[in-house]
């Protein structure tokens, strides 16, 4: 009972302040900017964080963060509750206030993936309300009406996940047309055979889903045999227009597939099953794809389409370009792996993609192999809104922190600002065993990052470190703020 009591007072210290507490000279290691600024953090209570989600609801500015596995004491209820999705009011960035915390559901442990969609823009559901689609744990996909972000109401499970014919039973990333209310869920289904396979549903009405199809590669469906294709599966899939953009693999294995969206959703006309697993049927909405490296996998996929290159303008043809910005997710603490990159992909003609570049952090820059756990990229923002998409990509890089890189010229990427929180006392050890040596560090692993449409930052930790919003300081902030 002690422990539980000192835990609660810190908390409250904590979540009285604000912000996370100050770095101990001793343990981890300081702050580390370059064109950025620190405005506001928040502890998280402890929890480790995955995925940071912005939103604007009314007059204020929320903030949604889903988190990994775990347990954590919440100050507001006086309960341990498993880890699921903290809801932050980050109106007054400088001061982020942790309205709720909505833990997983049914056993389930973490819910790693938010989107929120608002129902002005979709073409069900109740007038004037907020939805957040959700993973919960490895089992399901559910929906909470978020519509109060202090009150948020369970409104249904979209879809249990099944088993793998190996047992494996896994969700990861979904991406929500809030337009059309067609959600890409990734998760397990029944008898296929990678874990991770994208349900395709509509939640044009959240409250009554339809599912339309289940797709991955061919290769992956119940009945293939052979090699399976795309290493553990669907990582994520992104839409833009009638395109959508398919991740396979993560960290090995990569694929990157381009998909005609409408083929996706309607299917082969012709076809006796339109909408099966036949070889055919999956291979029908496919425009163009890559298969990376057997050492590299696909992480996310994020396009930037219709690029003026400045120096193809004397060009006659193809001075406007279309690329995909491609993540291959680094896995392994102390660099204990392959190094792992960002790449750009020239997708003009989508039907062949090329490689025409690379962004790294030089490890030297920061002795980040023996600065303790992950060194290398995991995620690039999602947001493809103003003022920072078609200028600056902002990439979570682990122990080092978030990457700005300028990507006005794809041809010529270039890193323009970076920020490296401070660890705190909350801050997990990582461990890596070397030679039959096991060392364990204190290092921050900026998990992901997204971006606002006020040129904010954030960044969740996956080292139980909390939340960070950062502002462009210099002439980084010049690019965002700078009129067409």
């Amino acid at each position: 009972m002690n422990r539980w009591i000192s835990l609660l007072l810190a908390a409250l210290l904590v979540a009285a302040a604000g912000r996370t507490p100050a770095q101990t000279a001793e343990r981890g290691h300081g702050e580390e900017a370059f064109n950025t600024r620190l405005v506001g953090a928040h502890g998280l209570q402890g929890r480790s964080a995955y995925q940071p989600l912005p939103v604007r609801q009314g007059e204020r500015r929320i903030a949604y963060v889903g988190h990994h596995a775990g347990e954590a004491l919440n100050p507001l209820t006086g309960a341990v509750e498993t880890n699921g999705t903290s809801v932050v009011d980050v109106s007054d960035p400088s001061a982020p206030r942790l309205l709720t915390h909505i833990p997983a559901t049914g056993g389930a442990s973490g819910a790693q993936m938010v989107q929120v969609c608002a129902s002005d823009r979709l073409p069900g559901g109740d007038a004037g309300r907020f939805y957040l689609l959700r993973s919960n744990g490895n089992q399901s996909h559910e929906i909470w009406d978020v519509t109060d972000p202090a009150s948020p109401r369970f409104v249904r499970t979209v879809a249990e996940m099944g088993r793998t014919p190996a047992g494996d039973q896994h969700t990861h990333k979904n991406w929500w047309e809030c337009d059309t209310g067609v959600a890409y869920l990734v998760g397990t289904v029944d008898g296929w055979r990678a874990p991770r396979v994208m349900q395709v549903f509509d939640l044009a009405d959240p409250a009554a889903p339809r599912r339309i199809r289940d797709f991955s590669l061919p290769g992956v469906q119940p009945d293939a045999s052979g090699p399976i294709p795309g290493g553990s599966g669907l990582h994520e899939a992104v839409r833009l227009g009638n395109r959508v953009y398919m991740s396979y693999g993560t960290s090995t294995a990569g694929v990157v597939q381009i998909l005609d969206r409408k083929r996706l959703l309607i299917g082969d006309p012709d076809a006796a099953a339109p909408l099966g697993a036949s070889p055919a049927a999956l291979a029908y909405p496919e425009i163009g794809r890559i298969d990376l490296p057997s050492y590299w996998g696909a992480h996310t996929a994020m396009p930037l389409l219709g690029v003026e290159i400045p120096d193809y303008a004397g060009n006659r043809d193809n001075a406007t370009r279309d690329f995909l910005f491609v993540v291959s997710e680094s896995v392994a603490n102390r660099c204990q792996e392959t190094r792992h990159v960002s790449l750009m992909l020239d997708i003009t003609d989508e039907a062949h993609p090329l490689p025409i570049g690379t962004f790294q952090v030089p490890e030297a820059s920061g002795d980040f192999c023996d600065r303790g756990g992950r060194f290398g990229p995991h995620a690039p923002q999602w947001s493809m809104e103003p003022p920072f998409y078609g200028r600056l990509m902002v990439v979570s890089w682990f122990n080092a922190g978030a990457r700005v890189i300028d990507v006005r010229d794809p041809f010529n990427m270039a890193e323009v600002a970076y920020y490296i929180p401070a660890t705190t006392e909350r801050t997990a050890e990582r461990c890596a065993t070397i030679d039959g040596v096991e060392t364990c560090q204190v290092a921050i692993q900026t998990n992901k990052v997204e971006v606002d449409d006020r040129g904010l930052i954030y960044l969740a930790d996956r080292a139980d470190t909390g939340l960070h919003i950062v502002e462009l300081t210099g002439p980084a902030a010049a690019i965002v703020s700078a009129s067409e």
